[in-house]
């Protein structure tokens, strides 16, 4: 007997939103500065599809116009929706074009909807023995499904497919066939399409009204069964429940044939596809695209499901695995990063060595080394570049170094693993790193000069680091190198995986790739950053944002780099006995919440979770908000507004609280600790943050709780250097208060802090109209919460959760603030202006923030672009004041000779190892130039602390 064949139908507008607020908080921007999250999440999807399941056919199903039935039955239908967001008005025509050159046929009839289209086509597929497979998140697609017809909703964020058949869609909905999910979205209504559902029914009494009464109409017929408010609730509206009954159902009779040779998958046209994924810059797409089907493979020669097996036609089991990996840069199908991929980019579109004309040569010897030398020292500007054993700064060794000052030519000279023989020929190279007159440029130089000074090599003169140049001219970009060239020299960079192998415990190191093969490659990386170069300097000029590059991202990279070096000293035994308390303190919680709920269960799982809180406890009333996979939400914000009335609640949050900090920081930072110095050394990346603030990694220092008792416990475990030092926190009071207070330039909120008043104090005695000195902590407090909030666009709903506050005292206490401070309301108006008049804000150094959502027509969208239009500048410019700071001390602290060193800087505090006979003098240096490291009309205050520990020093 033959198998039967597969029919996928996808919901394209479904999983096109979807994607698109996939990445909504670090949406995809090109070169071109458009949003491509929307066709890069539909992609994603398709594509998924087509490697996991490798089905036969395939067709994909757009809404054209909405549903004309639906609106003449009720014209409020969808009608609250909000406008859709432009990317992903711009994303469909790209997303049609890729499925015609893929050869995927497009369902659209105008005055249908595509749950219709899906729903007609999936019947007429059955009665010819197909089995179809509907590709949605959306549960009213449940209504269909059959014997032959399944719901399968993709993989998501590293969240495992879901295949529904029929008992599943029993068990998920607690009915006796699939048909009464219509009777179920009835009686409860959408809010999403606008179907009203009968008042005061959710979906906890839908599914008790149906287990009793089996459908709507038979509910109607029994109103005489029911009870007190909700039975006047349905025989009330027995009209407007009918009515969303009819919405809800699915057309099976639209003006649409199922065709089988027309929906047979077949070979894309990978010119076309090439050509779209090239403009949309989906390098890693296209090269995945390009390796199924661009080197003469037919289609079914696809290897399919990913784990190595054949992918059978037999029904997908409902709790299959996703077998693409979690990957959370990007929910890229594939299981790769954009910047790693599994072999060698295909070149079609992009110059290569291999097709470029180019001169690499190696320079050795001691004839060819000085001849080179002599040259190298007469150029004005060269690009360097490091090749070392590994991507660990402190303890890599140098392999090789390559240099290029024209387009086509670069040097590369090896360096021996002997250490002598290595250290010998680096000196030579000394007078070239330490000149003051020779520009260097590099891509991301923090690392190579971290490697030179194990070498003792300084490097001096101007620099031109491509990283943070393109940093500065596109924040929301990716900045790697073979991302840059691809974008703007439309050239692709040889992989280094093609040297080394991937990463592995059989990777390579750099020493083991011929001479050959590795002047190539690390020629080829000094050349092409020489061309980006030549491109990046005109656009900071145009961007007029090269003063802030040269003045302070610049200087910067040197700072970075000798705190990174330094670390900082770490008490280990202080955190073994702190990690032993607190599993004492995390078992007695987790006895104390089993007791309380009455059973032991995994705490650690939501699903378990939410069914204790409310199945078997009924906490915070019947409503409570479920996720998408239909459990109970869990999260932070749910259960913090519960705490205070429900103790476990409080419990359980205390326990979270417990367990991550001794997973993340208790019990992980001794692992940390480098084996050579026996300290800490975090890594602080330029280029992540578009507000300019600073990045920290490995580990990330600038995340420790400092609100919580335990949270501030683990700074006690960072030391100072030994005896003869202590440690020394300096940290900027309150200053994008003070910054938003100068820029709005609102008079009584910078004569506050010019008298040296209590700011909080000051805002509540104005706010509340009452004398200074009758303030009470209460309404400090309050009036503190606003004057934080309020930059963020604080709510009412927002301050009431955060405060005693009820919503109508919240929004007195807000309208009563911009009373108070005028011009602050005024000011952020102007920000949010400017911003939509020039599509970005910037800070007190120019340093710009793009907004290119400021004018969208969808609201939520919009909202965002406008509270980032109002605070970008406020932590932009905190930001570059404290990094001009760090400059300014940094150079002091070299040119004086003191023996102190800076080592943290956490967002608005800087952390100092201070030789203890320096201790009286250092203070006043740091609080000066701190203080006076930018000049606004309000003074900058910093509050100093000292202590053998960093906790002690706060």
């Amino acid at each position: 007997m033959m198998s039967q064949k597969r029919l996928f139908l996808l919901d394209a507008y479904a999983l096109i939103f979807r994607g698109y607020y996939a990445f909504i908080k670090n949406p995809r921007i090109n070169s071109k500065g458009m949003d491509t999250s929307a066709i890069m999440g539909f992609m994603n999807a398709l594509m998924d599809v087509i490697k996991r399941e490798k089905p036969d056919h395939l067709a994909v199903a757009f809404d054209k116009g909405g549903s004309d039935y639906r609106y003449e039955m009720y014209k409020e239908y969808k009608a609250h929706r909000d406008e859709t967001p432009e990317a992903i008005k711009i994303a469909v025509p790209y997303i049609q074009e890729l499925l015609k050159a893929m050869h995927i046929p497009i369902i659209e009839k105008a005055g249908f909807e595509a749950d219709d289209l899906i729903g007609t086509l999936a019947k007429q597929a059955e009665k010819e023995n197909f089995q179809v497979f509907m590709v949605t998140p959306d549960k009213d697609f449940a209504q269909l499904v059959s014997e032959n017809i399944f719901m399968y909703k993709p993989a998501r964020m590293g969240n495992d497919i879901e295949i529904w058949g029929i008992p599943e869609v029993l068990a998920k909905f607690e009915i006796e066939h699939p048909e009464q999910v219509i009777d179920f979205l009835g009686m409860m209504g959408d809010t999403a399409d606008n179907i009203p559902g009968f008042p005061g029914v959710g979906e906890v009494t839908a599914k008790k009204l149906l287990k009793e009464f089996g459908s709507m109409e038979n509910l109607l017929e029994n109103t005489d069964k029911l009870k007190g408010a909700l039975k006047d609730k349905i025989e009330n509206n027995k009209e407007l429940g009918l009515l969303s009954k009819k919405l809800a159902r699915i057309m099976l009779d639209c003006p649409v044939t199922f065709d089988a040779t027309d929906y047979e998958l077949s070979k894309p046209d990978v010119e076309k596809t090439d050509a779209l994924f090239h403009e949309l810059e989906f390098r890693q797409m296209k090269a995945q695209f390009d390796k199924w089907f661009g080197t003469g493979k037919e289609f079914d020669e696809i290897e399919t499901n990913g784990n190595g097996t054949e992918t059978s036609n037999e029904t997908p089991k409902p709790a299959k695995k996703a077998t693409t990996p979690k990957n959370e840069n990007q929910f890229d199908l594939f299981g790769f990063s954009d910047d790693e991929s599994d072999e060698p980019k295909p070149h079609s579109y992009y110059a290569t060595l291999e097709t470029t004309e180019h001169l690499y040569q190696v320079v050795q010897g001691e004839l060819g080394t000085k001849l080179f030398l002599q040259n190298l020292m007469n150029q004005s500007s060269v690009c360097f570049d490091t090749e070392t054993t590994g991507i660990d700064a402190l303890n890599a060794e140098l392999v090789g170094m390559s240099f290029a000052w024209a387009k086509g030519k670069a040097f590369y000279v090896p360096v021996s693993e002997n250490q002598e023989e290595a250290q010998a020929l680096v000196d030579k190279f000394k007078p070239f790193f330490e000149s003051e007159t020779i520009e260097k440029i590099g891509q991301n130089v923090k690392y190579d000069l971290k490697v030179l000074s194990k070498y003792s090599i300084q490097i001096k003169g101007k620099l031109f680091d491509t990283m943070i140049a393109h940093y500065l001219i596109n924040p929301d970009m990716r900045h790697n190198m073979d991302v840059l060239s691809e974008t703007y020299l439309k050239y692709s960079p040889k992989s280094i995986e093609t040297l080394i192998g991937k990463k592995s415990k059989n990777q390579l190191s750099m020493r083991d790739v011929p001479l050959e093969d590795i002047k190539e490659y690390a020629a080829e990386d000094a050349d092409i950053t020489l061309q980006l170069k030549e491109v990046f300097s005109p656009i900071l000029d145009k961007a007029e944002t090269k003063k802030l590059f040269e003045e302070i991202e610049i200087p910067l990279i040197p700072v970075l780099a000798a705190m990174e070096m330094e670390g900082i000293n770490l008490d280990e035994e202080y955190l073994k006995k702190m990690s032993v308390d607190m599993q004492k303190d995390i078992n007695e919680f987790e006895q104390k919440i089993y007791e309380t709920a009455g059973e032991k269960f995994n705490l650690a799982s939501p699903k378990q979770l939410g069914d204790i809180l409310f199945d078997k406890l009924k906490i915070g009333g019947a409503k409570q908000k479920k996720t998408k996979t239909g459990q109970y939400a869990t999260g932070e914000e749910v259960l913090s507004y519960l705490a205070n009335d429900n103790p476990i609640v409080k419990d359980i949050l205390e326990w979270r609280q417990m367990v991550k900090l001794q997973s993340t920081y208790i019990d992980a930072l001794p692992n940390q600790v480098d084996k050579k110095t026996q300290r800490v050394h975090t890594d602080y990346m330029q280029t992540v943050a578009a507000t300019g603030r600073l990045s920290s990694n490995n580990p990330n220092l600038q995340n420790i709780p400092i609100r919580t008792e335990r949270g501030r416990l683990i700074r006690k475990a960072f030391i100072a250097r030994d005896e003869n030092y202590t440690l020394l926190s300096a940290d900027y009071s309150q200053i994008e208060l003070r910054i938003i207070a100068a820029l709005s330039g609102e008079e009584n909120m910078i004569k506050a802090f010019q008298n040296k008043e209590d700011i909080h104090k000051s805002t509540a005695a104005k706010v509340f109209n009452v004398p200074l000195e009758e303030v009470t902590k209460e309404q400090r407090s309050n009036a503190k919460t606003v004057n934080f909030g309020i930059i963020y666009g604080v709510s009412a709903f927002g301050l009431s959760n955060q405060t005693s506050l009820s919503r109508s005292e919240s929004a007195a206490l807000i309208d009563a603030y911009y009373k108070t401070y005028p011009k602050l309301k005024s000011y952020m108006s102007e920000q949010v202006d400017f911003a939509r008049e020039n599509g970005y804000v910037q800070t007190v150094l120019g340093r710009r923030r793009y907004l290119k959502d400021i004018n969208s027509a969808n609201a939520i969208v919009r909202s965002g672009a406008e509270r980032n239009a109002v605070n970008a500048p406020i932590q932009g410019s905190a930001a570059d004041i404290i990094k001009i700071a760090m400059i300014n001390i940094y150079k002091k602290l070299n040119a004086e000779n003191w023996k102190s060193k800076m080592l943290l800087q956490v967002h608005d505090e800087l952390v100092f190892d201070v030789h203890n006979s320096e201790l009286e003098k250092i203070q006043p240096m740091i609080k000066h130039e701190m203080e006076n490291a930018f000049k606004l009309d309000v003074p900058l205050d910093v509050e100093i602390g000292v202590g053998k520990d960093w906790l002690e020093a706060h």
